[in-house]
């Protein structure tokens, strides 16, 4: 599910939803494995204070259905939960826009990375702890995908 909470900037939400699912299939899990919320910057700042302890608005935020661990790998964390709901990504399309101008990508390109880092999250990743394992898997599904 693809919902979009804020107005200010306008999204293709059937591309978004496409790439959800198109991510899923890569990943084998069920097509509606997460749900994607686009909210206002307002909204994920009030967000990113409340769980992360960090008063300022952020590009993306998960929230797994559950705990979960470090994953041995990606394929058989992939496997040990296909079939469940993973839980909620929450993005900024406004911090995305500023950020794909940045990294020279569209935005478009953009949102589909915040998608997948949000899945990566939903599935136990964390790059701030994991000495750049995420962003190893990350990369590859990227270059998978047609992100790279």
């Amino acid at each position: 599910m693809v919902l979009n909470h804020q107005r200010k900037i306008p999204l293709r939400l059937s591309a978004f939803d496409r790439f959800h699912k198109r991510l899923a299939r890569e990943l084998q899990l069920l097509p509606d494995a997460a749900s994607i919320s686009f909210l206002t910057d307002k909204h994920m700042k009030r967000l990113n204070s409340t769980y992360r302890k960090k008063p300022k608005t952020t590009d993306v935020l998960s929230f797994p259905s559950e705990e979960r661990s470090r994953p041995a790998g990606l394929r058989s964390r992939s496997k040990y939960l296909r079939g469940r709901f993973l839980g909620d990504i929450a993005i900024s399309p406004a911090v995305a826009r500023r950020n794909a101008k940045s990294f020279g990508r569209t935005f478009e390109q953009e949102i589909c990375i915040l998608i997948l880092h949000g899945f990566l999250h939903l599935l136990g990743y964390d790059h701030e702890t994991d000495d750049g394992e995420m962003e190893r898997v990350e990369l590859n599904l990227r270059r998978k995908l047609g992100l790279a």
